[in-house]
């Protein structure tokens, strides 16, 4: 007799959506990436297909779940919006994230920050630009001959596939839309909202007294000219041509 073994399945391989790390381990650092995540995703409204996301893992190697990294920011030019649990890149038409932002804290070791460069070096990125918020540090690479390579002058970039242009200043680093329009925190942006639909409702009431004028002009105009009619009915009551007058 000829006893069948049943094949043992293989457990489904998981991907976990953290990695069990913060966001950022300080206000500055959160801001930040807020301030380029949600400008960013503002550029891209209405432009298809393109993904960004803050702090979401990031897997380019199917049955790897181990090789990942969750960077700060990235853009994903080809790839539709939406809500993903981790940007698995075998289930995007494996796309890689062109752009990557970190923004570099006290917390981040300098090996972890090696590590993270071999590893957008290897898994093609395009543009890596880290930012350090309390030196006011900006460094931007490219990728040029599938190597990513510093960038010297980066005071007044341009990035090649966004098209923002970076800033340093006094104060520290500003970033503009191609429009010119300067990258804003979530309140600088409802403070922008707020005047704009204030100077809106102000061109509103001047509109409307302009009207209202125009039509107190113009009844004006008709009361004149029912007074002259009234003028010349009673001129011609009393054997008077108005006409003649």
């Amino acid at each position: 007799m000829v006893q069948q073994l049943t094949p043992v399945a293989s457990s489904p391989i998981l991907y976990p959506e953290s990695d069990g790390q913060p966001m950022a381990d300080n206000t500055q650092k959160f801001r930040w990436i807020v301030i380029i995540k949600e400008n960013l995703e503002i550029l891209f409204a209405l432009i298809e297909p393109v993904f960004v996301a803050g702090d979401l893992l990031w897997y380019p190697v199917e049955g790897h779940p181990k090789i990942r990294q969750a960077p700060d920011v990235m853009v994903v030019l080809g790839c539709p919006k939406g809500d993903r649990e981790s940007y698995r890149q075998w289930q995007e038409n494996n796309i890689a994230p062109q752009v990557i932002f970190e923004i570099i804290s006290p917390g981040n070791r300098a090996r972890q920050m090696a590590e993270k460069l071999l590893f957008y070096q290897r898994y093609g990125v395009e543009e890596y630009y880290l930012y350090d918020p309390q030196q006011q540090e900006l460094t931007g690479l490219l990728r040029t001959e599938n190597w990513l390579e510093p960038i010297e002058q980066i005071n007044g970039w341009v990035s090649p596939r966004l098209e923002i242009r970076f800033e340093l200043t006094d104060t520290g680093l500003e970033i503009y839309r191609p429009d010119g329009q300067k990258f804003l925190t979530p309140v600088e942006l409802d403070q922008l909202r707020q005047q704009e639909s204030q100077r809106a409702d102000q061109e509103s009431q001047r509109a409307d007294q302009e009207r209202q004028r125009a039509d107190q002009a113009e009844l004006e105009l008709e009361q004149q000219r029912q007074r002259a009619e009234h003028l010349a009915e009673l001129l011609r009551s009393q054997g008077i041509n108005p006409e003649d007058t």
